[in-house]
């Protein structure tokens, strides 16, 4: 039984069923997400919230009974650690934000509201292109990580050099920190910009440092990307 469970939940090629409820639960995560399109608070949405509630829980249920059968590993311990997965965690983020609308918990907190965006991310998991750019990803970790060291060692000396040169354009660490930060991706908002020499120069090489940061995680994403589909063409 448990063994049909996966093939439904988790195995979605080949399989009518299981893309049957891969469609199913994409249904019911677009329906979960309208009440966030709209300050409206219409009264149907509280029996869709509670359908959906009912719909995530057992579908969190359901890959939880079959945890071995995904990662092929027997061993009890399997099902203590699904929960602390990522993609589990944001699951159990989404049902409980999902819980708090429907029974009127915590309203005052605009958290919950934060968590309740995670029935998005849910959504992705069905996408097959989404989990070919995870691959990517992962394959492209190392230089991906060395990269973003890079901008950030850039950024945080950056705003250490900006927070001392210009005490009068940034009155706290994080300002600085900030306007690092946007001056390195070249978004530039101008709220808060230098107005000394040297302070302008300090932008001036972060901007064009900036160009290139920015683009070798985009030609690394790229070549991986290239290489996979050579790898798929075989």
């Amino acid at each position: 039984m448990r063994e049909k469970i996966y093939r439904m939940v988790h195995v979605y090629e080949g399989n009518k069923i299981s893309v049957t409820y891969k469609y199913f639960m994409m249904f019911f995560i677009a329906l979960s997400l309208l009440p966030l399109i709209t300050k409206e608070n219409f009264a149907f949405f509280a029996v869709t919230e509670t359908v959906c509630l009912i719909v995530f829980v057992i579908d969190y249920f359901f890959r939880w009974i079959t945890a071995d059968y995904k990662f092929n590993n027997k061993k009890w311990t399997i099902f203590l650690k699904y929960p602390l997965r990522l993609i589990s965690i944001i699951d159990l983020l989404s049902v409980i934000a999902l819980a708090c609308s429907v029974f009127g918990l915590f309203e005052s907190v605009k958290l919950t509201d934060v968590f309740a965006v995670f029935r998005l991310v849910r959504i992705f998991r069905y996408s097959k292109g989404t989990r070919t750019i995870l691959q990517i990803l992962k394959k492209s970790k190392k230089p991906l990580i060395a990269v973003g060291s890079l901008a950030i060692g850039y950024i945080f000396i950056s705003a250490v050099i900006l927070f001392n040169v210009e005490p009068n354009s940034f009155d706290t660490f994080f300002e600085a920190f900030y306007w690092a930060t946007i001056s390195l991706t070249t978004v530039g908002y101008g709220d808060i910009y230098p107005v000394t020499v040297v302070g302008r120069s300090v932008a001036m090489i972060s901007s064009f440092f900036g160009i290139a940061v920015v683009a070798l995680p985009a030609g690394i994403i790229t070549a991986e990307y290239l290489n996979s589909l050579k790898s798929e063409s075989k």
